[in-house]
């Protein structure tokens, strides 16, 4: 979903410890929710006593978030009466820091998690509480603003582990494109990756000092590069990201057929996607620094490139109004390959972010209770959009103008998001409705096979552990043309082909158990 999205995918070991498990009251000793929104604070007349939520989200700290937590903490003062220590771990942090905090025993109430970081496996080690119980009692509003078939394709052994936060059923994605350049060079509207690529040509030939293309470059943005992003738009045969290894492609399924893809053994056609890449590189279409730029929209924000990939259909008003500082005659578009028929996308309905309740949370019922309480309408918007009227301000019920950016900005996809108070920017390019419609309509895709399975890692760890190691070492050159792919899989192979294929091998089998169980 949206920026969702450049973190560090590296795992580590786990530290081998007993794990502290938090004591939740009995039902009978904590207060049951008075109506559907569950915020009843009192029990035989008795205020809640306060209560301190620790919650460790990815990101930057916006300058204006004291103020922001100020008036959450005075609307649930007589409320829920909680009070709110929210920590912010760098994106490139995420995944080791989380996974260290957690073994550490660290009192945590809700933390952040994902498919692509590490959630299946802290659920399957235990770190994670079960939602189940603890939402009909205290969450029916978390419980209301999100779909059934969101909940169904998102529980881990049948229970609910964590909450998903999604307001669409896959991401919308695209190319942003110099404008300028494009109408400059008197290039037509670009309608194709062919297009789109001879154009990328006409900038090397013609725009001295301009990169022709920039993308993810690193291990925490590999979602975003090149080759990945030609994958999105694979209609031919769905190639699509596995269970077990997140954004990587060297697994990877494709056909909706259930089966376990493995790159190293070469099947089409990721291997024709890095040859292409390569050939970029070689001809000098890649920016030459590519696999050095902690974020990758930097050349192009700053007018060094004329194409980057985006994991959205537009671009935003934060986008733009930076784009425009540093390249004030510039003008920008997006171009995206997205086909809108019925059935063209396939989807497991899988949310890609999570907020889960530790096990050694000591405050799991006020944890819930107060993810309740950010799901109703005006509370969600203020944690998502700031203070009204500085900030933000409403345009009907459905969109919002942004007010203020650069003081409080928008990440509630890792905390609060959900598909039914979610506002569109007014000021957002209104051509691309059409295809944020699809993506937050379930019965426009076609249904994933494998919808509702869950990988159990715990029989591959260490082999996980091993091949993200070395995949670290080669992945983000191999997928943005930077190395050749016949001479680099050979060494990649060499050193995590055993390891890979052990991986293949257990998820296969995970496979092939709930195929036959379906």
């Amino acid at each position: 979903m949206r920026m969702k999205r450049w973190l560090t995918f590296s795992l580590v070991l786990l530290l081998s410890l007993s794990l502290a498990v938090g004591c939740s009251k009995a039902p009978n000793d904590t207060p049951a929710p008075e109506s559907s929104k569950g915020n009843q604070t009192e029990k035989e007349g008795t205020k809640l006593e306060p209560v301190t939520l620790k919650i460790m989200i990815p990101g930057d700290r916006p300058p204006d978030m004291d103020e922001v937590i100020a008036e959450a903490e005075q609307r649930m003062k007589d409320t829920i009466n909680v009070k709110l220590d929210i920590v912010f771990v760098p994106w490139a942090d995420l995944g080791q820091k989380t996974q260290v905090t957690l073994a550490s025993g660290e009192n945590i109430d809700l933390i952040f998690d994902a498919p692509w970081l590490h959630i299946n496996q802290m659920i399957a080690d235990g770190f994670y509480e079960p939602l189940d119980d603890l939402l009909a009692q205290y969450g029916k509003a978390v419980l209301e603003k999100r779909p059934q078939q969101m909940w169904d394709a998102n529980k881990y052994n049948d229970k609910i582990m964590a909450v998903p936060l999604g307001v669409v059923y896959m991401s919308g994605n695209s190319y942003v494109v110099r404008k300028d350049i494009r109408e400059k060079l008197g290039i037509p509207p670009i309608k194709t990756y062919e297009d789109l690529i001879n154009f990328a040509y006409k900038v090397k030939e013609k725009e001295l000092g301009i990169a022709p293309f920039t993308a993810g470059g690193t291990s925490g943005l590999q979602q975003s590069s090149i080759v990945a992003q030609r994958s999105l738009n694979d209609y031919d045969t769905h190639v699509r990201y596995t269970h077990a290894l997140g954004s990587s492609l060297t697994l990877y399924y494709k056909n909706n057929d259930g089966k376990v893809y493995n790159l190293f053994e070469g099947p089409e056609p990721v291997l024709s996607w890095l040859k292409d890449a390569r050939q970029l590189y070689n001809d000098g279409i890649v920016y030459k620094d590519i696999l050095t730029a902690k974020d990758f929209l930097q050349p192009f924000m700053s007018g060094k490139a004329a194409i980057v990939t985006k994991g959205s259909f537009g671009t935003g008003l934060t986008f733009d109004q930076q784009f425009k500082n540093n390249v004030p005659n510039g003008d920008l578009e997006t171009v995206t390959f997205f086909d809108k028929t019925k059935g063209a996308n396939m989807t497991n309905f899988k949310q890609w972010n999570f907020l889960a309740v530790p096990k050694v949370s000591k405050n799991k019922e006020r944890a819930v209770m107060f993810m309740n309480w950010a799901n109703e309408k005006e509370n969600y918007d203020l944690l998502s959009y700031g203070i009204q009227g500085k900030h933000w301000e409403p345009v009907g019920d459905n969109e919002v103008k942004l007010l203020d950016t650069k003081g409080y900005w928008g990440f509630g996809y890792v905390w609060v998001w959900n598909p039914i108070d979610e506002r569109s920017d007014v000021d957002r390019d209104k051509r691309n409705d059409e295809y944020e419609a699809v993506l937050r309509d379930a019965d426009s895709f076609t249904k994933d096979v494998l919808t509702g399975f869950e990988f159990d890692s715990s029989a591959v760890q260490n082999d996980l552990s091993q091949y993200n190691t070395v995949e670290a070492k080669y992945y983000p050159a191999l997928f943005n043309g930077v190395l050749n792919p016949e001479e680099t899989l050979k060494k990649f192979e060499a050193e995590a082909g055993p390891s890979l294929k052990r991986i293949q091998e257990e998820l296969q089998k995970q496979i092939d158990a709930f195929m036959a169980n379906k």
